[in-house]
């Protein structure tokens, strides 16, 4: 089925990564005007804008844990489109540390991590909430927030123990936003399993093929499974809200 969000205007925070590149891609090829949210690769955004389909996507210098900064975002977005249909709360960060090793766990690393996977979301939605509460553009007439968050907020398994609990707290906030925030937003999650991105193919290939063993659809994800999922939550899903899409290939059940 392809999913048309002509007319549509939505905002990526964390856009040129390994997820939010695919996603603005998926949003852009179905039809909606993307704002590339970035923090500091202006080249990069800029590059990625040229190639998407579709005319008038906005690169946007949007570090999601600088409140000044995303108001001056939203004004951008405001004064480009007119208004805003679709948030995606894509920008995140983690760092590799051992669940049993407390002590490489520096407070620097945690307070990084909660400040844009968890802060970040909560500003970067209230800078935009405005143009979203008046949006009349968004399936089913309802504005839409995608907050990408991870199978580690179930499992307890990820890069380190508070990347875990940053995602346990995205899948919380999206519960929270959705009766907050309605009617007039929708609010969901997708949680991915692990995502074949540039960084997980620099890795051991043993380790790769071990880790697709362990997923029942004996394979990892690619990141156009995370934009698919995100172009239907904002364009078929419009009776959904408060619900955490799993995008895993079955992984918890391995």
């Amino acid at each position: 089925m392809k999913i048309d969000l002509t007319g549509k205007r939505a905002f990526v925070t964390g856009a040129t990564g390994g997820l939010g590149r695919a996603i603005t891609i998926g949003l852009a090829a179905s039809g909606a005007r993307v704002a590339l949210g970035y923090n500091s690769a202006a080249a990069g955004a800029e590059a990625l804008a040229a190639l998407m389909p579709g005319e008038g996507h906005l690169p946007l210098r949007a570090p999601v844990t600088d409140s000044a900064a995303l108001a001056e975002a939203a004004a951008e977005i405001r004064a480009a489109f007119g208004g805003l249909d679709i948030l995606v709360n894509c920008a995140g960060i983690t760092r590799f540390v051992p669940h049993d090793d407390l002590d490489a766990l520096e407070d620097q690393i945690i307070d990084d991590i909660l400040a844009v996977n968890v802060r970040g979301v909560v500003a970067t939605t209230r800078a935009m909430r405005p143009m979203l509460d008046a949006s009349d553009r968004g399936a089913g007439g309802k504005a839409v927030i995608v907050n990408i968050s991870s199978i580690a907020a179930r499992t307890g398994m990820g890069s380190n123990i508070v990347y875990c609990a940053s995602k346990a707290a995205v899948d919380n906030m999206t519960l929270s936003l959705a009766r907050a925030l309605s009617p007039k937003i929708r609010v969901l999650s997708v949680a991915p399993g692990l995502v074949d991105t540039d960084f997980v193919k620099s890795l051991s290939q043993d380790w790769r093929d071990e880790q697709a063993a362990r997923t029942p659809l004996g394979a990892l994800a690619q990141p156009e499974h995370i934009a698919d999922a995100v172009v239907a939550a904002a364009g078929l899903l419009t009776y959904s809200t408060g619900a955490v899409i799993a995008v895993d290939g079955g992984r918890p059940l391995g």
